[in-house]
């Protein structure tokens, strides 16, 4: 057996207590043995669960968490970082992002992916949830960063003809069949039409139900602004989650991102559903579509993920960062400073990620995925450590992880990325990002 021990490390259990203990990793399996002497089967085995390792990973003084889960990002807008900032959602997708988005080639798309990637891995996220285009080279990119990933082709219809729009839905429908189980099983896929706004009525009818006769779960934008909702009241006098209820978009496969503007029947909805929520709350204050009732969703049975959005609208891809916001965030939207605590808020950026994504992790416990990262406790903003997991909530940031793990394998030790050329990538993404936003300012 090929294994790999994280040694002397303080592990987060699932039940959000904190012990001292090693963790045993099967790599060709991808999953974990054995955290402390807690092994997988009856005890008879437990002696062979627990075999001699071929390789240690130091977590002396450091906190072993589950691989952070970003459940919603658009990962290549990392070459739009900082591009377009300050304006509220509508006109800053139709003035500035869309007009960029018309310019970008295949090769932009795989050098913000990469970009992406290298920020996610170095930050302790190892599943991540990625609607854009150009997916097959997303996939090339998860595969070599050893990340696991559900994407799908993002679908908008608004402003193109028939025959287009239809181009746009099949090929969302085609990337989530061929490229299922990609990367060694580490990609997942899901139809994604943007939003319920962006893509007409005929168009989300016709995808959602090959995506139900496929089993390809639905993945949209969903109550994200007041001027998103306010449409489909007016026009079909029902609110957006009654409206994708009626598309048959509404399962317990799906998941939507936002959910700031959904009242209690909707609520109630999503909750009878089992359909998840992705909570982005830095690009919610960003672009000033509002607080998500995140401690409501929760109290109602909703399994509400965290996001970072696209790093156009967040700017960076650190779930450590959306972790505080949505615990602050959530505090204000309630009213309430007990409202969505430390705790509640690490679920969601590991366990609830993983279990809204229908992708294995988010857990450390003998038989679960081996997804895990390692942070650091010894810098001045985490000392002393009254709470670990209070400092993961409120304290800790992405640069304080010092090794990532992902289906077994190091993605990142002592800081240094194993499975990507990070100065290349770095300059590839600088090239691409400056000769796009050149192409875009001509007009070419």
């Amino acid at each position: 057996m090929n294994a790999l021990r994280v040694t002397g490390g303080r592990v987060l259990r699932p039940d959000g207590s904190v012990t001292g203990s090693d963790v045993t990793i099967d790599r060709d399996a991808g999953t974990i043995l054995a955290v402390g002497e807690e092994t997988a089967g009856d005890e008879a085995t437990a002696a062979e669960a627990v075999p001699d390792v071929d390789e240690t990973l130091d977590a002396e003084g450091g906190l072993v968490v589950p691989g952070l889960v970003n459940a919603h990002t658009h990962v290549a807008m990392t070459l739009l970082r900082g591009y377009a900032d300050d304006k509220e959602l509508d006109a800053w997708l139709r003035e500035d992002i869309w007009p960029a988005e018309a310019e970008l080639t295949a090769d932009d798309v795989e050098a913000g992916a990469a970009l992406g990637a290298l920020e996610m891995i170095r930050s302790g996220t190892t599943a991540f949830a990625d609607m854009y285009f150009a997916m097959d080279r997303v996939a090339d990119v998860v595969d070599r960063a050893g990340l696991r990933a559900r994407l799908g082709h993002g679908v908008v219809t608004v402003g193109k003809d028939d025959a287009d729009a239809r181009a746009d839905v099949k090929e969302s429908l085609a990337v989530a069949r061929d490229l299922e189980g990609a990367a060694d099983g580490r990609i997942r896929t899901a139809f994604m039409p943007h939003s319920l706004t962006t893509v007409g009525e005929a168009y989300l009818r016709e995808g959602v139900a090959e995506a139900r006769e496929a089993g390809v779960p639905v993945h949209l934008h969903a109550n994200e602004t007041a001027e998103e909702v306010d449409p489909i009241v007016d026009k079909r006098g029902e609110r957006p989650v009654t409206y994708a209820e009626d598309l048959d978009a509404l399962g317990p496969d799906d998941f939507f991102a936002h959910g700031v503007h959904v009242d209690d029947s909707e609520i109630e909805r999503l909750a009878d559903a089992g359909t998840a929520v992705v909570h982005c709350p830095a690009s919610n204050m960003k672009l000033a579509s509002g607080m998500a009732p995140v401690q409501r969703l929760r109290d109602a049975g909703v399994t509400v993920a965290l996001g970072t959005d696209g790093a156009a609208s967040n700017n960076d891809l650190d779930v450590f960062d959306e972790m505080r916001d949505a615990a602050m965030l959530g505090k204000l939207a309630a009213g309430d400073a007990a409202a969505v605590p430390a705790e509640a808020v690490v679920e969601m950026a590991t366990a609830a990620g993983a279990e809204a994504l229908g992708l294995p992790g988010g857990r450390i416990e003998p038989g679960a995925a081996a997804d895990l990262a390692v942070v650091d406790l010894d810098a001045p903003h985490l000392t002393p450590v009254h709470d670990p997991v209070s400092h993961l909530a409120y304290a800790a940031r992405g640069s304080d992880v010092r090794h990532t793990v992902c289906d077994g394998r190091v993605l990142m030790r002592d800081r240094e990325v194993l499975t990507l050329d990070a100065e290349a990538v770095r300059e590839r993404a600088a090239d691409a990002a400056s000769d796009l936003v050149e192409r875009v300012d001509s007009g070419v």
